[in-house]
């Protein structure tokens, strides 16, 4: 049924470059140190996410995805979570690109997983609100579930008008968070949801009560105390293409302590306004620079750096196609693309690193057809490509757990006699134009047949150490099968052709 898959060994081994037990003790103790500078109360905000870090945990290999989180526990008894989603975003439906869902979904997703890891959820905070419609019933579905809700307004000029900023026609006419303990972490599903205005708000109301509380940024990226042009720093830039986000030297951190710090645009570029906002709250800032507001250690728990760099460069790579997948799609532009090429020029490297695009590229030109490639964990390289039954990414994770599990790569662990039958209803009765079989039919089909073959469940149980590898196919694939490759933990990148287009 499947072509032998060429094997190729290398000597790269997947290994880990951040210690992430290091790094959950060390950044809860400096937050905590924080938070006793300001004495009564700490206005925490989580830029990124706080949840589900995927590009944390691609470009620093030992990061997981809920280390905040975790890290956070130790936290927990002092510490409750405000929510941000801006009227903007609920109006126009914005998405999640990562996990395909609109953001005011995800902030009922985000509540409940918060609450799970026993984290005080506070509210919910609805910004940028001017009446909208949409927002207005947002609330109320909220208020149904017996969440708060509050309401920040939009502030004409801000954040730039200080004067109305710092006034009860500007942040004191917000809706007051109400918040008990001394962390208080505002998140959000994504970026531009007004958490710092949320944050500055507070700080403001809290004033007015007579409470001095403090305010202070976590981003993991871009890491203050790596260089311009370290790999992570660059692979922060591609994953932020979209956004126009430059990193820069900070000036106001070089010119108060002469020390290099790294940060981006955005937070330089807002700092003088902050600066008077502090002001005007308090008479004075805290701070002396964008760098200092930070509370990132993510930097001091890097225990490999080659590796990082190695997994940074292979980031920015997937980045770049994903961006030339996207301008296919009509998702994103030439500009994102072009911004991206450049990044991949100051990291010197090609789309050649990527080992997998160069053997699914390769297998093409063999057979003529989609092909596509896995990079294993021991650095060995399988390809498959598309036949009448399989497509070349069910083909290519039926060769891999082959050969993970032992496998003699002639032994057909679904008959052809099941395929086909499957194929005939999808086309027949579904009424569906591609009769190959997807990644998840396939394995559906191999968890059927493992109830009575050793063969398929020694290969099913191969199907976790696929975790962290990376696939190239030199197709476009299915909306299923780029879920199957996220659930399974793969780094995916597509060549932008459709399938059947050249």
């Amino acid at each position: 049924m499947l072509s032998s898959p060429p094997v190729l060994q290398t000597e790269n081994i997947m290994k880990v470059g951040f210690d992430n037990g290091k790094y959950l003790k060390i950044q809860s103790e400096h937050i905590k140190e924080r938070i006793a500078k300001f004495g009564h109360k700490l206005y925490l905000e989580f830029g990124g996410k706080l949840y589900d870090d995927f590009h944390a945990s691609r470009v620093l290999p030992g990061f997981q995805p809920d280390s905040k989180l975790r890290m956070l526990t130790q936290l927990q008894d002092d510490a409750e979570i405000v929510i941000v989603i801006s009227a903007l975003d609920i109006e126009k439906n914005k998405v999640r690109g990562d996990l395909g869902i609109t953001y005011d979904e995800d902030v009922l997703r985000l509540r409940d997983i918060f609450i799970s890891r026993g984290f005080l959820v506070s509210g919910v905070v609805i910004t940028h609100y001017n009446g909208q419609s949409s927002a207005m019933a947002y609330r109320q579905r909220l208020e149904r579930m017996g969440v708060k809700v509050y309401y920040h307004y939009l502030i004409e000029g801000y954040p730039t008008n200080v004067d109305l900023i710092d006034s009860p026609n500007g942040f004191g006419r917000n809706e007051y968070v109400e918040t008990s303990r001394s962390l208080v972490v505002v998140t959000a599903p994504g970026p531009g949801s007004g958490k710092m205005a949320v944050c500055l708000s507070q700080l403001y109301q809290e004033n007015e009560r007579g409470v001095k509380a403090g305010y202070a940024k976590f981003e993991t990226f871009p890491i203050w105390n790596l260089s311009l042009k370290h790999p992570v720093n660059i692979a922060y830039e591609a994953a932020t293409a979209d956004l126009d986000d430059v990193n820069m030297i900070d000036p106001f951190h070089l010119e108060a302590y002469n020390i290099m710090a790294v940060n981006y645009n955005r937070d330089i570029e807002i700092f003088p306004v902050l600066n008077a906002i502090f002001e005007g709250i308090y008479g004075e800032n805290p701070y002396k620079s964008p760098t200092d507001m930070g509370v990132n250690m993510v930097g001091y728990c890097i225990s490999d750096d080659e590796v990082c760099c190695e997994a940074s460069k292979d980031e920015i790579i997937r980045r770049y196609f994903t961006a030339l997948c996207n301008v296919v799609d009509g998702k994103s532009t030439e500009q994102e693309v072009n911004k991206i090429s450049l990044l991949i020029k100051r990291a010197q490297i090609t789309v050649a690193d990527r080992k997998s695009v160069i053997a699914a590229r390769k297998r093409k030109e063999e057979t003529g057809v989609a092909s596509s490639a896995i990079e294993l964990a021991d650095g060995t390289i399988i390809t498959a490509k598309t036949s009448t039954l399989l497509g070349p990414s069910a083909a290519l994770i039926l060769n891999a757990i082959k050969y993970l599990a032992g496998i003699d790569n002639e032994v057909n662990l679904i008959p052809q006699a099941m395929i086909e039958p499957i194929q005939t209803t999808k086309v027949n009765l579904l009424h569906g134009h591609n009769p190959r079989l997807h990644t998840d039919e396939v394995l559906v089909a191999l968890s059927m047949l493992s109830l009575n073959d050793e063969n398929c469940r020694k290969a099913l149980a191969c199907l976790p150490q696929l975790n962290g590898c990376q696939v190239h196919t030199t197709v476009m694939l299915s909306e299923v099968d780029h879920k199957i490759f996220k659930k399974l933990g793969i780094g995916l990148t597509c060549e932008p052709i459709r399938k059947g287009k050249k």
